[in-house]
């Protein structure tokens, strides 16, 4: 019996190895149309397939997008970074542009001082509105040599003069201050005679000098430019003021008043110049008045 049992599990082993080749032969062989096993089988592999596959693509899809955002964030910060510190060295190459042209306008005015003492300054100090247009502060004072009542000037033309001083600062009154003491002395360039006038007031609204006591007999025109007489005692003759642009007649006086655009930029002031007349300066003036006194006589 024990041998039996023994054949037989032999004869079953090899009759599963022969079904099994048989099978293999037959699922190898050329067919158009597979079992229904086979069928089943593909049928069932391909429906677990499709169940599973979805979920898991979309999972799957899902962490990379997070992972893609993620990124996206990361690149969209440091671009931001990168655009504001472009934005930030634009800025500054255009002051420093801005600064260079100052600079060359304000050291080829000095050079063209010829007849003055020059002190280059900076302003430290501004009062805010609405005191804007009434003063500014520069940095230096009566150590290097600044006194009151000097005129100050900037690379386009008259600013005003030094009202108070320190030991190293300045305090300066601007020609568009509403102090009623604030007048100039000052020329309309003609082709002719020149006309006189005071430069006394400033329109904050039109951003305008008001030159008054203008004989109402003197032609005017748009354009003309507007200089400093020397007659005042306090600003040296020749400073360019502005130029005209409008004027009308006094309602009550028989004068007329001209609006005068200032050649200054009296809102953005950076680097001013103190001036102060040589004893030349004053001599070639004087001279210049008798010479004029002689004619009309």
């Amino acid at each position: 019996m024990p041998q039996f049992f023994s054949n037989k599990r032999l004869i079953i082993l090899l009759a599963s190895m022969i079904i099994l080749v048989a099978l293999i032969g037959f699922s190898m062989k050329e067919r158009e149309n597979i079992t229904w096993p086979e069928q089943f089988l593909h049928d069932t592999v391909g429906w677990t397939q499709s169940v599973f596959y979805k979920p898991a693509h979309f999972v799957a899809g899902f962490f990379e997008n997070i992972i893609e955002m993620k990124d996206l964030y990361e690149q969209n910060k440091i671009l931001k970074l990168q655009l504001n510190d472009y934005d930030l060295l634009a800025s500054r190459v255009k002051d420093l542009k801005r600064e260079n042209e100052t600079l060359r306008k304000t050291l080829e005015k000095e050079e063209a001082l010829t007849d003055f003492k020059v002190w280059q300054t900076t302003v430290v100090g501004r009062a805010p509105d609405p005191m804007w247009y009434q003063s500014v502060k520069i940095n230096k004072g009566s150590q290097a040599g600044i006194k009151p009542d000097m005129a100050v000037i900037s690379a386009e033309g008259l600013i005003g003069k030094v009202d108070e001083v320190s030991a190293f600062h300045s305090s300066i009154e601007l020609i568009s201050s509403h102090d009623p003491s604030n007048r100039i002395s000052a020329i309309v360039q003609g082709e002719k005679d020149p006309v006189h006038g005071l430069i006394q007031g400033y329109d904050e609204k039109r951003k305008v000098l008001l030159m008054k006591m203008i004989p109402i007999d003197k032609p005017l025109k748009e354009g003309q430019t507007v200089t400093t007489s020397g007659y005042g005692g306090v600003f040296p003759k020749g400073l360019e003021i502005g130029k005209i642009v409008g004027f009308e007649p006094d309602k009550v006086e028989p004068t007329q008043t001209a609006y005068i655009k200032p050649s200054a930029d009296l809102y953005d002031i950076h680097h001013l110049m103190v001036v102060e007349r040589t004893i030349q300066e004053v001599l070639v003036e004087y001279e210049e008045d008798l010479i004029e006194g002689e004619g009309a006589s």
